[in-house]
């Protein structure tokens, strides 16, 4: 099979699984869609739609195959896409029998693999035998919910294989989706990481009623924080205003649709995490991520100033008081 006949897998049932697979089916004549839960998979077969997540979009499933069975989905699929939250990804990934190495593989997730404090990237590449030639990323800045609703959405696809990247980008593209290629695949799957904790930041600081010109000020230093976290880790030539840094953090920070702005500005209100947890659903990766990014730099021999990463951490885990922690940072930001 050549690489322009590639078939899609994707693996996920949430809200960006199933944005990635009405994307993908504008362009492609098949594609395979691993769901676990059976009665999901009944409904939408059934009713043409998602019953939990972006239950507007009607599914062309005269170009979707769904099984609850992980192994037939990655057995007949060239490109397999990782869409499932970061704290779950390695429970799924075990259930996975087949020898994976030749496969291609693209991670939709945002975070380090849990267990083993790794980008999945790494994760894959030490526990799977994934070659980074045929291991993708896909960044943002765009949310599920508008490609929901077809408006104008930006990805960036991340390779150090840029001839693949480039291949696997034009299955992407459609009237309402535009693609950018890149080759700092690092770069773009720690931004995806970032990008929620700061937009927790700025959830709490609205939850605490703080007004635009503060989270204005927070998103600044936020993408300046962004940039020394990578730069230490993932040193190369990269402008971290690009779409996919500076973009996918703007519209993380700013969305409506952002769950983990959603999930600060409860925090901020005074709701308990689990509370809020609660409420909401669906997961806010920025949760799991700010302790990951945390520790990270907390072990790192070169340890570096974080301060809106140290705030969240701070009201997250050691539960101290948001409007204390964030009177405390507004005097370090400027």
């Amino acid at each position: 099979m050549t690489k322009t006949k590639l078939k899609f897998g994707v693996i996920g049932s949430g809200s960006w699984a199933t944005a990635l697979i009405k994307i993908l089916s504008e362009k492609n004549k098949e594609i395979n869609w691993y769901i676990r839960n059976r009665d999901n998979i009944d409904y939408i077969l059934k009713n043409y739609h998602n019953p939990n997540y972006l239950s507007s979009v009607k599914l062309n499933l005269k170009k979707i195959k769904i099984s609850e069975n992980i192994n037939e989905i990655v057995g007949s699929s060239d490109v397999i896409i990782i869409a499932i939250p970061s704290e779950y990804v390695s429970k799924e990934m075990e259930k996975i029998e087949a020898d994976i190495s030749e496969k291609i593989i693209m991670c939709a997730l945002k975070g380090l693999v849990p267990e083993t404090n790794l980008l999945f990237g790494e994760h894959m590449q030490k526990y799977h035998n994934i070659s980074m030639e045929n291991f993708l990323v896909i960044g943002g800045p765009c949310h599920a919910e508008e490609v929901a609703l077809e408006k104008l959405s930006y990805l960036t696809i991340g390779s150090s294989n840029i001839e693949l990247c480039k291949i696997i980008s034009e299955k992407f593209k459609c009237k309402y989706i535009n693609v950018k290629a890149s080759d700092d695949v690092i770069g773009i799957e720690y931004a995806s990481m970032l990008k929620n904790i700061y937009a927790l930041a700025v959830g709490i600081s609205n939850g605490l009623g703080y007004g635009d010109n503060y989270q204005s000020v927070l998103m600044s230093n936020s993408v300046k924080e962004m940039k020394k976290f990578i730069s230490e880790r993932h040193k190369i030539r990269r402008d971290i205003n690009n779409s996919a840094y500076l973009g996918d953090l703007l519209v993380t920070g700013y969305s409506s649709f952002s769950r983990n702005r959603m999930f600060g500005n409860m925090i901020g209100k005074g709701y308990t995490i689990k509370a809020a947890q609660s409420e909401m659903k669906m997961v806010a990766e920025g949760y799991i991520a700010t302790k990951k990014a945390y520790l990270l730099n907390e072990q790192s021999t070169k340890k570096i100033k974080l301060p809106i990463i140290n705030a969240v951490y701070k009201i997250l885990y050691e539960k101290r008081s948001a409007r204390k922690i964030f009177k405390e940072l507004s005097d370090i930001i400027s």
